[in-house]
């Protein structure tokens, strides 16, 4: 006998965990993804809802670090969703339904409530760096850092061939010049896309969290820098600056020494990102990206202004071509 076809063994798959779950029948509509192969469906059975996580092991996701450390938030008071279910195996997970207001369809609608969400979301930071971090975390160092930018500045345009290591040589001056600091746990992708107002709850728990199953150890302002150099929308310059002094003075650390980090990290984190947005437009056809370029250029550009990035912003002037739409139009080179 043949074996079964992948797509039927996964719907196999899925029907025997919502089955054993007690969530057989329900009705499935899908979720907006992300840029990685792991789906959603809200699932549906009369007054009750929750989220299926489908993230095929093939595809080369792994759901158990997501329950690992959604184990560990919710341990520390903190509202990443319930694991309702899970097949870790097959890589699905039914999870507690966290709903739709999300911080950046929050604001859309009530843009006088930016400055108290964006405060809860900064004191969330400061009360999970205060606790031990989850003990699988990778430590993200300087020289980590730094090659996540060189594997990625195949896909921008450069100047010139030998561009790429004028650059990381730039970014790794940069990072070495940063005062000291003790790692800390980060989300990674800690912004308004990946956070959910959950107003019924109290204190810190107001703060619902997703896709944070990629946690590091790192430098303190990295998901500060996420969150207030914002991909996808933009936050007021008067806020930022407010909120990482609010961020520094709750964590005993200098506002100088925290605006240098934050405009160190954030040309490292925003340069990775133009890569992979440029990456997912000119390999995999996911030219959707790109309309946030323009943004990310920005963030770069301003922090670039920083006197103690003079290095940086040296070889990033004289070698990179501002990154456009070009992206698209230029042939896919071999990287």
């Amino acid at each position: 006998m043949s074996a079964s076809p992948p797509m039927v063994e996964r719907a196999e798959n899925i029907n025997a965990l919502l089955a054993a779950a007690g969530w057989a029948g329900a009705e499935r509509s899908a979720l907006a993804g992300d840029a990685s192969a792991r789906r959603y469906l809200r699932l549906r059975l009369k007054d009750r809802t929750a989220i299926l996580m489908d993230a095929p092991p093939e595809a080369g996701s792994d759901v158990t670090p997501f329950v690992e450390v959604a184990g560990h938030l919710r341990g520390l008071g903190l509202s990443a969703p319930q694991i309702l279910a899970a097949d870790e195996a097959a890589g699905l997970l039914l999870l507690e339904d966290l709903g739709d207001a999300l911080f950046a369809r929050v604001l859309e609608d009530q843009p006088d409530r930016e400055p108290a969400l964006y405060a809860a979301a900064t004191d969330l930071l400061v009360t999970l760096q205060a606790a031990p971090a989850w003990r699988a975390c990778a430590t993200w160092d300087t020289g980590h850092l730094v090659a996540l930018v060189d594997e990625i500045l195949d896909w921008l345009p450069l100047a010139r061939q030998d561009a790429k290591g004028a650059i990381s040589a730039g970014l790794e001056t940069v990072l070495k010049g940063l005062p000291p600091f003790e790692p800390v746990m980060a989300l990674r992708d800690y912004h308004a896309e990946n956070l959910i107002w959950l107003p019924d709850r109290k204190g810190l728990a107001q703060v619902g969290l997703l896709d944070f199953q990629d946690a590091f150890l790192g430098h303190p302002v990295y998901d500060l820098v996420s969150l207030l150099s914002d991909a996808r929308r933009d936050v007021p310059e008067a806020l930022r600056h407010e909120m990482i002094g609010r961020f520094a003075a709750a964590k005993g650390i200098s506002e100088d020494d925290m605006r240098h980090a934050a405009a160190a990290i954030g040309v490292q984190r925003n340069l990775r990102i133009l890569g992979v947005f440029a990456r997912l437009a000119r390999r995999d056809g996911k030219p959707g990206y790109l309309r946030f370029v323009p943004r990310v250029w920005a963030h770069v550009q301003r922090d670039l202004a920083h006197p103690a990035l003079a290095p940086l912003k040296a070889a990033i002037d004289s070698d990179m071509t501002p990154p456009t739409d070009q992206q698209t139009a230029e042939p896919c080179p071999t990287a």
